[in-house]
């Protein structure tokens, strides 16, 4: 059994992947990212998330950019620091699952183009779509990091995380992260949870949490104390809200303690006036508001899902039904067998909920991806679901018991053979792949050499009318 002894803290800085996704809709440029990247890999963080999520998309979609690109600008500016991404298993950078030759050959440029540590998660916690990833990062010499999506029902318990640890591990897991993307952990709680993996595995700990609820720094450090080992933050610029702690708040607090960090917090000073300057020119994305959300200690989802219902409801005038929808979401997700809310499951469980209420019926229709949900074509679901429910959304439909992407078959090839002359490299294919409807113009465009269409000054693509066009999940 492992034993818990005071040590230094590594600090991971999310700026510039988490900290501008949650505040300003991931709308950072790369130009914007560049001005303080070699400022950042003169701190001495442990590492720097710089990719994945929904950075790839957003790149293409609204800025105009390509995602690898950046990635090889990103690893040229940090010389000293080690890169990280997030990686949603088997859905990669997109929203559904890929084939296993989609999945191996992601992973290879990832890595080839600069990234070291690919932290990779499922939204079911389901080993399965764990798996191909885990062992394609491996193959190529990444440190393997596997992420478990934390979150409270009537099943999941500080057990049962420990349970996943250990499964996690035996897949080749080289660290476990505690991915709190709702800011769900508490102190208490995270003392448990982080010992209780050290205990089961032995591994290093890495907490990344979100201060939604205002709780993040605190758990933080019970987590230290039970022996983590490395925390997520952002640059006190980017930090807070639905981002994650201050990188000097924690450095601070660390400090002439055992777990001292050994960062100079003299070293944040530029990068931050700096930060503090490019995000005024993001306002109209800013999402500070509220900055600590109790909601989401109440209805258990992060913070960009209620901010989606608002919107949602207004564009139907139904505003006035957003407390009905909330209280839905606990008995969607009830149905559905308690997944953790994160991409993709809380935009599944969100619009279903958004549906029973403005239909006045419940699963009177059901989208498409919650009959795929129901199908098993996401994977496993932590609890079983409700079959009278299951009946009603896929009827007499085959429900899936096999790991899904075994029903995948390979579409590398044929992607390759589809784009043609618009592809330069094997990354022109992946960005095909998962966003064909944004990178077919992308690369076409990019072949002629011409403009896809007209940004304004914070690279918003924009229609006749002034308004934003597109939409990325949270």
């Amino acid at each position: 059994m492992a034993e818990t002894m005071a040590k230094p803290v590594g600090i991971c800085d999310t700026t510039l992947r988490d900290g501008h996704q949650s505040l300003l809709a991931t709308r950072f440029s790369t130009d914007d990212i560049m001005q303080v990247a070699s400022l950042m890999d003169d701190v001495g963080y442990a590492a720097v998330e710089v990719w994945g999520g929904a950075t790839f998309d957003t790149c293409m979609r609204y800025l105009n950019e390509d995602p690898w690109e950046r990635l090889r600008k990103l690893r040229r500016a940090f010389s000293k620091t080690k890169l990280q991404m997030l990686l949603r298993g088997q859905n990669l950078v997109g929203y559904r699952h890929y084939s296993d030759d989609v999945v191996d050959e992601f992973v290879k440029r990832a890595v080839a183009n600069g990234i070291d540590i690919i932290r990779i998660f499922d939204a079911l916690n389901d080993p399965r779509n764990y798996e191909r990833a885990m062992y394609a990062a491996k193959k190529e010499g990444a440190h393997v990091q596997a992420a478990i999506a934390y979150t409270i029902s009537p099943i999941h318990s500080i057990d049962y995380f420990a349970d996943e640890a250990a499964v996690l591990q035996g897949l080749g897991a080289d660290s476990i992260a505690i991915k709190d993307m709702a800011g769900l952990l508490l102190p208490y709680d995270a003392y448990r949870l982080v010992k209780a993996i050290k205990d089961r595995t032995g591994l290093p700990v890495q907490m990344h949490s979100h201060y939604t609820s205002g709780m993040a720094a605190m758990s933080y450090l019970k987590g230290v104390e039970a022996g983590a080992d490395i925390l997520d933050c952002a640059m006190s610029a980017m930090a807070l809200a639905s981002s994650q702690p201050a990188c000097e708040t924690m450095a601070a607090t660390l400090k002439d303690t055992p777990y001292d960090t050994g960062l100079d917090l003299g070293k944040f000073d530029v990068i931050n006036n700096i930060l503090k300057n490019t995000r005024k020119r993001y306002s109209k994305f800013d999402n500070t508001d509220p900055r600590v959300d109790t909601n989401v200690l109440r209805y258990q989802m992060p913070g960009g899902m209620i901010s989606n219902f608002i919107s949602q409801l207004k564009d139907s005038n139904e505003l006035d039904k957003l407390q009905v929808v909330l209280e839905e979401v606990p008995r969607v997700r009830e149905d559905m067998g308690y997944p953790p809310l994160v991409t993709p499951t809380s935009q599944i469980v969100g619009s279903q909920a958004l549906l029973n209420v403005l239909l006045g019926e419940r699963y009177k229709m059901a989208t498409n991806e919650v009959k795929a949900y129901f199908r098993g074509e996401y994977g496993a679901p932590p609890a079983p679901m409700n079959k009278e429910v299951q009946h009603k959304v896929i009827g007499d439909a085959e429900v899936i018991t096999c790991r899904p992407a075994d029903l995948i078959k390979s579409t590398f090839e044929e992607a390759k053979k589809e784009i043609g002359a618009w592809s330069e490299s094997p990354e022109d294919i992946l960005l095909y792949i998962m966003f064909p409807q944004v990178a077919k113009p992308f690369l076409e465009t990019r072949m002629a050499g011409k403009t896809r269409v007209e940004y304004d000054m914070l690279g918003v693509e924009t229609n006749a009318k002034g308004k934003e066009v597109g939409y990325i999940p949270v």
